[in-house]
C-alpha cells in the first residue's frame, strides 16, 4: 500500500532523518573505538571490530531494502488477502532499511575517524 496523504514526510524531513541516523552511527562508533582501546584492546582490533559491525548493519540494510523491493508488493497483497491488520508497507520497510543503512554507514565512517584520532594521540 502506497500512502500519499499529507502526513508523509517531505524530502527534507527524510534527509534530516537519514542525517540523524548517520550521526547516530558515527557517534556510537566514535565512542566504541576509544572505549575498546581503554579496556585494553589494541587500536587495530578496536578499529576493525567497530568497522565490521558498521559494515554488518549496512549490509543487512541493503539486503532488507532489496527484499522489500523484491517481495514487498506480494507481502502487502498477502496481508490484504488474509485480512491482516498490519500497517506494514513496502515503502515503510524501505525507509526503515535506509535509516538502518545510514546508521551502519555512519558507524563505518565514525570508526575510521575515531581510529585516526585515537591513533594520533598514541
Amino acid at each position: 500500500m502506497v500512502s500519499g496523504d499529507s502526513t508523509d514526510p517531505t524530502v527534507r524531513e527524510r534527509a534530516a532523518r537519514l542525517g540523524r541516523a548517520l550521526l547516530l552511527g558515527g557517534v556510537l562508533a566514535a565512542l566504541a573505538v576509544p572505549l575498546l582501546v581503554l579496556s585494553g584492546e589494541t587500536l587495530v582490533f578496536a578499529s576493525e571490530k567497530v568497522f565490521a559491525v558498521g559494515a554488518l548493519v549496512f549490509g543487512f540494510s541493503i539486503l532488507g531494502w532489496s527484499g522489500s523491493v523484491f517481495a514487498g508488493k506480494g507481502i502487502e497483497n498477502f496481508q490484504r488477502h488474509i485480512g491482516g491488520r498490519s500497517d506494514w508497507s513496502e515503502a515503510d520497510s524501505r525507509q526503515a532499511m535506509a535509516l538502518l543503512g545510514s546508521v551502519g554507514l555512519g558507524g563505518m565512517v565514525g570508526a575510521m575517524a575515531a581510529t585516526l584520532v585515537v591513533g594520533g594521540l598514541a
